[in-house]
């Protein structure tokens, strides 16, 4: 994320920025210099009283909106019983009842079996381990563009920002990485009537495999079925069946990073579901339990045969966290998911109302409640001023939007955010960009 050249909207806030810029590691990016009081569903308010709407719901996380009641109730009863005993050393029931749930909506149809988490990161790290244990292979392909995390490993897998990588190389070695099919800036060429995914394929078995990586010793590819930091990228519908196809002809692993993308963001439970294919195993956090910390990695029961003592986790499926998952799992199922679905078509159609009317609108696109909004120059290029200035101006009209990509503003509201919010964020999102077009035609 990126800071931008904002003031606080009161004193209070004002004052307790400076101490925390005084106290807390400058390694923090901090979007808006916003302090927050309280929130609710896709509303929060900050200390001095003002309202925001909310579509960034903590960058996916608070799924079923802020402080949910039903996981609030779980919480306090959770809280009440024991706070934490180690899952690596203890059984407990909610743990349990939370890896049966996620088994029967992983999307494959093997068995599955879970390793909890506290977050995206420790599960793609938990990912990374369990695929070279299961295949005894050592190298790992990537694609430009992707977040998979920021410790050594999972840092090793991204490529959205240089940022992110610059001061801590060495990474991992025998990580590769690979342009992702983003049908709007393609990066190889390509005929404009083949399928831009395939031709990314083709190029990772037919240069990539035959001039620098051996298939043989490559044990997972990790993809995102929709590029989240990377732009909110949908890829071409051919693109995911070929790579699994791939995989397949060359006993690689597929893994799908759902941290972003899953739990019915898009309108089902995963976004690979639109795809038709089955993916080894999923990784997911964020969402899971609404604010809590958790990550799960979820796996075919064939491959998760490693040793006990080959992983473990101190805090990883903390009984609270559990609890919340439980309940945010429902919520979900009972009609978020499908909100999702349908909310994300309306607001989907209309910002492609605003593609229309905009000229530094170059590209809508997304799933559900992941949508994503390219903005550019008057010759077609990446904006990134453009899009900072949006995301600020935004932040002025107490709207919150983030950034994604070189130049996109990215969407990804609570699943239950309701027609009249919805309205609402989308009037200030149009005055917005009304503002920021006439200020480059001014």
């Amino acid at each position: 994320m990126t800071t931008y050249d904002l003031q606080p909207h009161g004193a209070h806030a004002t004052r307790i920025i400076e101490e925390d810029h005084s106290l807390l590691s400058p390694s923090n990016t901090r979007a808006y210099p916003l302090v927050v009081s309280h929130a609710r569903g896709s509303e929060l308010w900050d200390v001095d009283g003002n309202r925001y709407i909310d579509m960034v719901a903590g960058i996916a996380v608070t799924a079923t909106g802020h402080c949910h009641p039903e996981v609030v109730a779980a919480i306090k009863e959770q809280a009440d019983r024991f706070l934490h005993v180690c899952l690596s050393d203890f059984y407990y029931e909610t743990a349990v009842e939370l890896a049966r749930k996620l088994a029967d909506i992983a999307p494959f149809k093997e068995n599955a079996r879970v390793f909890f988490t506290n977050s995206g990161t420790e599960t793609v790290e938990a990912a990374l381990k369990l695929a070279r244990y299961a295949t005894g292979r050592p190298r790992m392909l990537a694609f430009l563009g992707s977040f998979h995390g920021r410790s050594m490993g999972a840092l090793s897998l991204t490529s959205s920002k240089y940022r992110q990588q610059q001061g801590f190389a060495p990474g991992l070695p025998g990580v590769t990485h690979v342009p992702y099919p983003n049908p709007f800036r393609p990066i190889l060429q390509y005929n404009r009537f083949d399928d831009y995914g395939k031709v990314v394929v083709d190029y990772i078995e037919n240069v990539l495999f035959a001039t620098n990586v051996p298939a043989s010793e490559v044990a997972a590819v990790f993809v995102e079925p929709i590029q989240g930091e990377g732009g909110y990228i949908v890829p071409p519908p051919g693109f995911l069946p070929a790579l699994r196809r791939l995989c397949d002809n060359y006993g690689i692993l597929l893994v799908v990073d759902e941290i972003q993308s899953g739990l019915g963001r898009t309108g089902k439970w995963w976004a690979v579901e639109h795809s038709g294919i089955e993916p080894d195993m999923v990784l997911t956090a964020k969402g899971l339990a609404s604010g809590m910390p958790l990550g799960a990695l979820i796996a075919r029961e064939s491959l998760m045969q490693w040793e006990p003592g080959s992983h473990g986790s101190t805090f990883g499926g903390n009984p609270v966290s559990c609890a919340a998952a439980l309940a945010t799992l429902r919520l979900i199922e009972n009609g978020m998911m499908d909100n999702a679905a349908r909310m994300g078509e309306h607001i989907l159609s209309v910002l492609k109302g605003f593609q229309e009317r905009y000229s530094i609108v170059g590209d809508v696109r997304g799933r559900g409640l992941m949508l994503g909004i390219e903005i550019i120059t008057p010759d077609g290029a990446p904006a990134p001023h453009l899009r900072d200035e949006i995301v600020g101006e935004a932040y002025r009209q107490k709207l919150l939007i983030f950034g994604c990509g070189p130049s996109s503003v990215r969407l990804m509201p609570a699943l239950n955010l309701d027609a009249t919010l919805a309205e609402e964020a989308l009037d200030t999102l149009d005055r917005t960009l009304d503002a920021i077009q006439k200020s480059i035609q001014a």
